[in-house]
């Protein structure tokens, strides 16, 4: 009874962050691949334009993307939404990959939106958090997490 909802069990951490080639939403014709930030730590944000609780966590991920590059992964959303969000909301992200179907969220094991995954230098998933993050886990999990991941004290 004392477990955190949020804090759902991932079989993925401790393993290596599964692969994807998806295209930026920004610029349909370039690609991206989690391969291209080995030798970074970083956040994956799993994040929709139709989502509520994205825009709840949006300046929690404005702030963490001040210390740690995060890139977003929109999922099952259209361009013409996205683009125009991020427009209107601030664009915290290094870049956003585009998986209109959800096939790389399912690799993930997404359960919804928004989630975020911490990934080290190796590319191994070190922290999975579900739902919207909080000022809270950003200060008290996350901002530590990856500070010791990037081996500072």
């Amino acid at each position: 009874l004392r477990l955190n909802p949020r804090e759902v069990p991932s079989p993925l951490v401790g393993k290596p962050a599964p692969h994807f080639e998806l295209p930026r939403l920004d610029q349909p014709a370039a690609t991206f691949t989690q391969k291209d930030m080995l030798g970074k730590v970083w956040l994956l944000n799993v994040w929709a334009s139709w989502c509520p609780p994205c825009l709840v966590e949006h300046p929690v991920v404005t702030e963490l993307a001040k210390t740690v590059p995060v890139v977003g992964l929109n999922y099952k959303d259209a361009r013409e939404d996205a683009l125009p969000w991020l427009a209107r909301n601030g664009n915290p992200y290094q870049l956003s990959v585009y998986d209109a179907a959800g096939k790389i969220a399912i690799d993930y094991g997404v359960y919804g939106v928004p989630e975020t995954y911490v990934i080290d230098r190796k590319g191994v998933i070190r922290y999975k958090h579900v739902g919207p993050l909080t000022p809270e886990i950003a200060q008290k999990k996350l901002a530590p997490l990856v500070k010791e991941l990037n081996g500072r004290s």
